[in-house]
């Protein structure tokens, strides 16, 4: 119980992650490869403030805010000079692993003394339950950990919710329009390059996030931990539309949590039946690769079925 509370809880907090691949990948079509160096941004920023003592609610913020001026650095190289979307990504990824070693001043900075998101949910559930653990349809269940847990999905659905919001409001509806068709929300007086540059901010600021609440729960964070996180956040946003079957907007970021909380699911089964960790990479690609490719292949086959009825 303890190995599925704890995969449900990486799961919803990677949904964070997910949903800013979500804007950049979806909202402005634009895969961000930024993802990879701002998480780890969010989760060094979080990390020194936390061991100095700071409030784990300003030092969350502060991760947060290291992300989105990280995404915003790569909407001004994109939109101001003109240096294609992907390798704008890739520069600031790159200046970004030396610039996370700067903000840690090591490669890994332990939290296990240091008071946390996670470690006062933690204590909040074990006082309000009066016992260390409790059972659940005759599993038991460790107070901490669900309250981690439960922690975790109001964390994730009010994000949720914002950013739906967030999206149909007039600012909102004119960045979903800049990336489904820049030239008309130019023509009708709209800054199209300020847009991006916001769009990216958002999304790199939802991805430091998580990576701040990840390194809170962790129990670490480790200049590596950003190593194929936007392969991550793809996944998710892709398994999650199967799911809802829907490119709408509500649904679509519901799908996006799902998602990410069903392939966090798969990896814990895959590494509980003895997959090798230093595998886990090359099966997140697979992963990726299959929701891809078996859409379009199933769709085929329906087709020629159809034709041929």
């Amino acid at each position: 119980m303890t190995l599925l509370l704890g995969a449900f809880t990486i799961g919803l907090i990677l949904a964070l992650l997910a949903l800013g691949v979500f804007v950049s990948f979806r909202i402005f079509d634009m895969p961000d490869i930024t993802t990879d160096g701002s998480i780890t941004l969010g989760a060094a920023i979080a990390a020194v403030m936390l061991v100095n003592g700071i409030n784990p609610l300003v030092a969350t913020a502060a991760g947060a805010l290291g992300g989105a001026i990280a995404g915003t650095i790569t909407g001004i190289l994109h939109t101001k000079f003109k240096i294609n979307s992907l390798l704008a990504g890739i520069l600031v990824m790159t200046a970004l692993y030396s610039v996370n070693l700067h903000v840690m001043g090591r490669s890994n900075v332990p939290l296990l003394q240091a008071e946390t998101l996670a470690s006062e949910s933690a204590a909040v559930g074990a006082a309000v339950i009066g016992a260390d653990n409790f059972h659940v349809l005759g599993w038991r269940v460790g107070a901490a950990d669900a309250a981690v847990l439960l922690f975790s999905l109001s964390f994730a659905a009010l994000i949720g919710w914002g950013l739906f919001w967030f999206f149909r409001t007039n600012v909102g509806t004119a960045m979903r329009a800049t990336g489904d068709n820049p030239q008309m929300i130019r023509a009708l007086g709209a800054n199209v390059e300020l847009n991006l540059i916001f769009g990216l901010a958002l999304a790199n600021g939802l991805v430091a996030l998580s990576g701040a609440l990840l390194a809170q729960y962790q129990g670490f964070a480790d200049a590596q931990m950003g190593i194929g996180m936007v392969v991550w956040g793809l996944a998710s946003v892709i398994i999650g539309e199967a799911l809802v079957g829907s490119r709408g907007l509500g649904l679509t970021i519901i799908g996006a949590i799902m998602g990410s909380v069903l392939f966090r699911l798969l990896v814990a089964v895959a590494l509980r039946w003895g997959l090798n960790p230093n595998d886990l990479k090359l099966v997140t690609a697979l992963f990726v690769f299959a929701a891809l490719v078996l859409p379009r292949v199933l769709g085929n086959l329906r087709k020629t079925k159809a034709s041929t009825a």
